[in-house]
C-alpha cells in the first residue's frame, strides 16, 4: 500500500491556503464534486507538485440493497484516471431505499445512513463491494460511518463486520477514529473493542474530524475542531500499527490557515508519539501482532456459505429483498414520516430525522445560494416545513426547484418583490436554455437591485 503521508480533506473554500501549507503530503476531494473534464486548477498545481490526490465518494451506496450503479462507477473510474490517483474510497452505508426491489417509489436519504450489522446486510455488500472493485482502475477502500441510531437485531459487532468483510473480500478499510468516538457516545460501542477486532493491517489510511455533543448525542459535524477523545482513539490506532495516511476533514466552519496547520501538527505528534511508544490511552490492549486469529464459524472465515437454495447467481438475490425491504422502512419513517419500526429507539429516530431535514436544507442553500437571498430569514422555517413528509427523489438541484415551485404555488411568501423574484429565478432555473441568456435573468437582477435600494 503506498504511504500516503499527512494530508488535508480539499475543499473550494480553503483551496488557496491548503496550497500553502507546508508538509502537506496528500489532499482528499469529494468525488461528486469533480468534474474529469473540467478538474480545478488548485488540484491541477498540487498534482503537478507530486501532492497525491484522492477521490472519496459519498453517493454509491455501497451498503443498499441495490447493486451499485454503473454509471456512478464509471464516473468514479474517470475521476481516479483523470487525478492518477492510487485508490479511491467510499462508505459503507446505504443512501437511498425502495424502488423496484420493494415495488415502492425510490428514496433518497441525503445522507449517509448506517447497514445493520446482520449476514444478510454483509453478503450484500460483500458482493456490491466485488462488483465496484471489479469496474474501478485502482483499488478500493471503504469507511466506517458515524450513527445516530443502531438497527434492531444486529448479529455482528462494528470491528467484526470489518474484519469480516476485508477477509472476504480483500478491500480496503478507510478507519475514521473520529466516527468510532461517534459510535462510542451515540451507541455506547467501545472504540478500542474496535480496533482490538478489525484488521489493521487492511487500513488505507485514517480520517480524523471534529464535533460537538448536544443533549447527550455526538454530532459528526466536520465544521468544529478534533477533540481530544479522537485523538486518544487515533494513539491507540497507531499504537497497534502505523497507518499509511491520516487525513483532517473539515467540511464547515472554516477556521483560519494557521488553526488547520496547527490541528494538522497535533495530529502529526499523536501518530509519532503513539508509534515511539509514549503515553498511549488505556484502551490500547491488544497490539495487532498478539491479536487472536477470529475463531472458524463467527467472523474470522471466508467460507460464509447458507443453503444453496437461499442465493440467486451471486448468492444474494433473498438477502437483497430482505435488505430493501428493512432499508425502505426505516428510509421512509425518516424523510416521509411513516411509522417508526418495530425495535428501533423512537427518540433517537427523531433526532436522526431533523438531522437529514437540516443537512438537506443546508445542502440546498449551497447548490442554490439565491434561495436564502431572496427568502432571508425565512429559508430555513420554510424548507424545513416544505421538506416534512416530502422526500427528496431527484437530487439537491431538483429539491430546490420543487421547493420553490411549492412557495410560489401555496404562497405564504412576504412581499411582492420576494415572489416576483423567486418566480424569476424558477423560471431560469427550471428552463431548458442556459441562464444566462433567459430574459428572466435580467429580471432577477433587476428585481435584486430593487431590493437592496428597498
Amino acid at each position: 500500500m503506498k504511504r500516503l503521508g499527512t494530508g488535508i480533506g480539499w475543499r473550494p473554500e480553503i483551496a488557496d491556503a491548503v496550497e500553502r501549507m507546508p508538509g502537506i503530503d496528500w489532499v482528499e476531494a469529494v468525488a461528486e464534486n469533480l468534474c474529469p473534464g473540467h478538474v480545478p486548477e488548485s488540484l491541477l498545481r498540487l498534482r503537478e507538485r507530486d501532492v497525491t490526490v484522492v477521490p472519496h465518494g459519498v453517493s454509491l451506496g455501497l451498503g443498499g440493497a441495490d447493486r451499485p450503479d454503473p454509471a456512478r462507477l464509471a464516473d468514479l473510474a474517470a475521476r481516479a484516471e483523470a487525478l492518477d490517483s492510487p485508490l479511491v474510497t467510499e462508505h459503507i452505508a446505504f443512501v437511498r431505499a425502495g424502488g423496484p426491489l420493494t415495488a415502492s417509489p425510490l428514496l433518497e436519504a441525503g445522507h449517509l445512513l448506517p447497514v445493520p450489522r446482520t449476514r444478510d446486510a454483509l453478503d450484500v455488500l460483500c458482493e456490491n463491494i466485488r462488483i465496484a472493485q471489479d469496474a474501478l482502475p485502482v483499488p478500493l477502500a471503504v469507511e466506517n460511518i458515524a450513527a445516530l441510531i443502531a438497527w434492531p437485531g444486529e448479529e455482528m459487532t462494528e470491528g467484526q463486520f470489518l474484519y469480516e468483510l476485508a477477509d472476504r473480500t480483500g478491500v480496503r478499510l478507510l478507519i475514521d477514529v473520529a466516527n468510532l468516538h461517534t459510535n462510542h457516545v451515540n451507541r455506547g460501542e467501545d472504540p478500542a473493542r474496535a480496533l482490538d477486532e478489525l484488521p489493521v493491517e487492511a487500513i488505507a489510511y485514517v480520517h480524523v474530524a471534529g464535533g460537538f455533543e448536544r443533549d447527550g448525542v455526538w454530532h459528526d459535524s466536520h465544521a468544529h475542531p478534533v477533540p481530544r477523545p479522537v485523538l486518544d482513539v487515533l494513539a491507540d490506532l497507531a499504537s497497534r500499527a502505523v497507518p499509511p495516511g491520516v487525513l483532517l476533514e473539515r467540511d464547515d466552519n472554516f477556521p483560519e490557515p494557521g488553526e488547520l496547520e496547527q490541528e494538522l501538527a497535533v495530529i502529526r505528534e499523536t501518530v509519532e508519539k503513539a508509534r515511539a511508544g509514549g503515553e498511549v490511552p488505556p484502551g490500547a490492549r491488544i497490539p495487532a501482532a498478539t491479536r487472536q486469529p477470529a475463531p472458524v464459524g463467527t467472523y474470522g472465515t471466508t467460507d460464509h456459505g447458507g443453503d444453496a437454495e437461499d442465493h440467486d447467481c451471486d448468492g444474494t438475490g433473498p438477502a437483497r429483498q430482505r435488505l430493501a425491504l428493512a432499508q425502505a422502512s426505516l428510509l421512509s419513517c425518516l424523510v416521509a414520516g411513516t411509522p417508526v419500526p418495530e425495535g428501533f429507539d423512537r427518540a433517537r429516530i427523531g433526532v436522526q430525522a431533523r438531522s437529514l431535514a437540516a443537512k438537506r436544507a443546508g445542502i440546498v442553500a449551497t447548490v442554490a445560494p439565491e434561495l436564502p437571498w431572496i427568502l432571508a430569514k425565512e429559508y430555513r422555517p420554510a424548507f424545513l416545513a416544505y421538506a416534512q413528509g416530502r422526500p427528496m427523489t431527484g437530487g439537491y438541484r431538483r429539491d430546490a426547484l420543487d421547493f420553490a415551485e411549492h412557495l410560489l404555488r401555496t404562497g405564504g411568501l412576504d412581499g411582492p418583490e420576494k415572489r416576483q423574484l423567486l418566480h424569476a429565478w424558477w423560471l431560469e432555473r427550471s428552463g431548458p436554455t442556459p441562464p444566462s441568456r433567459r430574459p428572466t435573468a435580467r429580471l432577477a437582477r433587476a428585481t435584486r437591485r430593487a431590493l437592496l435600494r428597498h
